[in-house]
């Protein structure tokens, strides 16, 4: 289905998404489909919008070749070749999408510098607890694209982390997902740091490395709710209903907020000045998952309250049209830090554990991709066989 209103852009002076810039935000597309490059959507995105990057994921592209007929000339072309499984003839519409996406923004790239500009394509979700696996595939897709303002997502796991420190060392920008906890962003960004000492030793440019930890918003506050929900209704103490009824629709915001205290620690101090001496650009931290699942909830709720320099927000198309039309601006990710300490600390007491959460939303996160991996793979199938059986009959 066709996302809407994210062609028809405001012709407004003063649209919020393009003023995110001026808070040091820069605004990415949590999308791809190819009508937007073969209609101008994107174009337009970019010059009216603001737009300054993508992201793309299986689930994305399971909706994108699996819910149009966009891809069918380029599916059956690639299955009659005889010579590709369905893996195979993804990665070539993939990287045919990825390609043209890149080429789109080859000008926001160059023009910030080789901060902005990027196009994310995701590593085989079943690869997301093999390292070596990962740091193969990543390389053979890098080799493929062939677009310096790629990036390859790698998901944030214990097996991903060493291999996000190859691939950086090797000067493969990354864009590490699936992050939900604070303690493991410390991880990634030691990676990203270490990677770069070790592209550094090699005499590698550290001026076009990018990379960015793609922290996980609105599956925070789903997870978190349900938990409050069902204590609140196992209660009849006033004190214990009150403080449950505080933290609803709190904690994935103020878990951002105190992630991002983290990366302006981490990314200050001897250790990053002297990567920065060379040419480094920090990680950005980049906020994900941000439509609002929960309709009691502001639907740009988790855009207005994570606005702050050398950030990113990736949204998916809902969003956008839902910020360009009522997005409200302010430097929000640094206000009232103490309160989103507080609020993680009330979590605590009311008998959740942040990490338990966090723990099960990778697990789950895996498999979420992984199993829309495996049904992408079933829709390129199933339009390959419904080809043939055409053709025979």
């Amino acid at each position: 289905m066709q996302p809407t209103g994210v062609l028809e852009n405001s012709k407004a002076t003063k649209n919020p998404l393009k003023q995110l810039l001026d808070y040091g935000q820069s605004m990415w597309l949590d999308y791809i489909r190819r009508d937007l490059f073969t209609t101008g959507k994107l174009t337009k995105l970019i010059t009216e919008d603001g737009l300054r990057g993508m992201t793309s994921n299986p689930s994305i592209f399971e909706k994108a070749i699996g819910d149009s007929s966009l891809y069918d000339d380029m599916v059956h072309s690639l299955a009659a070749r005889g010579d590709l499984d369905a893996t195979g003839i993804y990665e070539q519409v993939a990287i045919r999408d990825i390609q043209d996406a890149a080429d789109a923004l080859r000008s926001v790239y160059e023009e910030s510098h080789f901060r902005d500009g990027y196009v994310s394509l995701e590593v085989s979700p079943l690869l997301a607890l093999k390292t070596d696996e990962t740091i193969a595939e990543a390389r053979r897709l890098w080799k493929a694209v062939k677009r310096e303002n790629v990036m390859i997502k790698v998901p944030g796991t214990a097996q991903g982390i060493p291999a996000i420190r190859q691939l950086i060392g090797e000067g493969i920008n990354i864009n590490v997902t699936l992050l939900f906890a604070q303690e493991v962003y410390e991880k990634v960004a030691e990676a990203y740091i270490a990677g770069l000492e070790d592209l550094a030793g090699r005499g590698g440019n550290l001026k076009k490395m990018a990379s960015v930890a793609s922290f996980f918003i609105s599956r925070i506050d789903t997870l978190v709710d349900s938990k409050l929900e069902e204590k609140i209704k196992a209660t009849s103490d006033p004190k214990q209903q009150t403080l449950l009824k505080s933290l609803l629709g709190k904690v994935a915001i103020a878990n951002g907020k105190l992630t991002y205290q983290r990366y302006q620690k981490i990314f200050s101090g001897p250790r990053w000045q002297a990567l920065a001496a060379k040419g480094a650009q920090t990680q950005r931290v980049l906020w994900a998952s941000t439509s609002t699942k929960n309709p009691n909830y502001r639907d740009v709720i988790y855009v207005e309250e994570l606005i702050g320099p050398d950030t990113v927000n990736t949204m998916p198309p809902a969003t956008v049209d839902a910020f360009r039309d009522h997005g409200k601006l302010r430097n929000s990710l640094t206000e009232d830090v103490p309160a989103a300490a507080k609020v993680m600390e009330d979590l605590g007491r009311a008998g959740i554990s942040i990490k338990e959460v966090t723990d099960k939303l990778t697990t789950d996160g895996v498999k979420l991709f992984a199993d829309a991996f495996e049904k992408l793979l079933a829709a390129v199938k199933k339009n390959t066989q419904q080809k043939a059986a055409q053709q025979k009959g």
